[in-house]
């Protein structure tokens, strides 16, 4: 037995190669804006969640810019012994505030705060509570505890009281939920899981990756948008959406962040966040809240694309949100749709089975405030054609 087997036995990316429709890694040679450039031709992005188009906003690169001339390209060590910056705690109190919280603590990315955090809060005698359409990145950090995990349906509050009813009274719970699911785009269903917490009394942690900076008045994410911030225990952040770079954070009271920035060990066994993507943050922050009006911007096209698309007879299930699916059904539909959309000018992501339920294969599309009607109406057009090419339409 070779522990390569698996390796050379795997043969689903080289069928996708060999019928033409491979849309993976494919290389884009300029900036993440509502029009990128893909093998010399230029394809209107709608695969991206860059949602408030601050990855080229010009102070934002300034930042990066000054932060790169100051401290150097990294930190060369951890956050525990020698990588901590300023720019690091500076960000952390802005975040924390922000957000009305104690105290925040950032990571190398987002997947690192979900591993980190998880991981070392999931003791042996604790239980966690996870939806079913969960990112990956919860379920393995669950995974990486000592704790025991359930699975509740998708966004079925009945189901998740009934395992809170059977499971032991005495152990410690944690609830952790996608506040906004990055392949469905529907909202946890907060409000009804709130009502649960109080009555259960567990902890409740929401991963906000993709509310942060879209949702809430302010832009504070689906918490705000219920009127429930103060109900969430733990919120989880990545800056790789709305906050224009990569990294991430999570934030809450003062003695949970305390203990995850003692014991996390993807935190204190990581090299810090470099200096330039914690300024690009840093000013990404300050543009969510200076600058309403691209929250606003995104919400208009978001309607408009959900109104068009269903106007034209494509299923774009229960979004919420500028994730927006064109459900397919079929996993080789979506791949052979994604390709032909790229021939007419298109970029969009394949969603397969087991990302998505089998039989649920969608293309996911995202828009952003920097979308003028012209990018918006163009993917219509091309979205339309190749729907009824594959007979997806009539």
């Amino acid at each position: 037995m070779d522990v390569f087997d698996k390796c050379t036995e795997y043969d689903r990316s080289s069928l996708i190669r060999e019928a033409g429709v491979y849309t993976y890694y494919r290389t884009i040679t300029s900036a993440q804006g509502p029009v990128v450039s893909h093998e010399g031709r230029d394809l209107v992005m709608l695969g991206s969640n860059n949602y408030l188009g601050l990855t080229c906003h010009p102070e934002v690169k300034d930042a990066a810019a000054m932060a790169l001339a100051l401290y150097g390209t990294g930190c060369a060590g951890s956050r525990l012994l020698n990588g901590t910056l300023d720019l690091h705690a500076a960000l952390e109190q802005k975040l924390a505030e922000f957000l009305n919280r104690d105290a925040a603590l950032i990571f190398a990315t987002g997947m690192q705060v979900n591993l980190g955090v998880l991981s070392c809060l999931l003791g042996r005698s604790d239980l966690a509570f996870l939806d079913s359409l969960d990112h990956a990145s919860i379920i393995d950090g669950c995974r990486l505890g000592f704790g025991r995990s359930y699975k509740f349906r998708h966004n079925d509050t009945q189901d998740l009281e009934k395992k809170l009813q059977e499971a032991d009274p005495e152990k410690g719970k944690l609830v952790v939920v996608d506040g906004v699911f990055s392949m469905e785009g529907d909202l946890a269903d907060l409000p009804n899981i709130v009502a649960l917490k109080r009555r259960f009394g567990f902890r409740l942690m929401v991963d906000d990756a993709h509310g942060l900076g879209v949702f809430g008045e302010y832009g504070r994410g689906t918490a705000e948008h219920f009127g429930l911030d103060h109900e969430v225990d733990l919120v989880m952040g990545t800056f790789s959406k709305s906050l224009a770079t990569v990294g991430g954070f999570i934030a809450g009271d003062a003695a949970p962040i305390d203990y995850i920035k003692h014991t996390a060990r993807a935190e204190i066994f990581s090299a810090a966040p470099p200096p330039a993507s914690v300024a690009a943050a840093t000013k990404a922050l300050e543009l969510v809240q200076r600058e309403p009006e691209r929250r606003k911007q995104l919400w208009e096209n978001t309607l408009y694309m959900k109104h068009e698309l269903r106007g034209l007879g494509f299923d774009t299930g229960e979004t919420q949100s500028p994730v927006i699916p064109v459900v397919v059904g079929d996993d080789w539909l979506a791949y052979k749709m994604t390709k032909r959309l790229e021939e007419e000018g298109v970029f969009v992501n394949p969603v397969v089975s087991p990302a998505v339920p089998e039989g649920r294969a969608m293309i996911r599309t995202s828009y952003m405030a920097t979308h003028e009607r012209e990018h918006l109406d163009f993917a219509l057009e091309a979205i339309a054609k190749v729907g009824r090419e594959l007979k997806i339409i009539s």
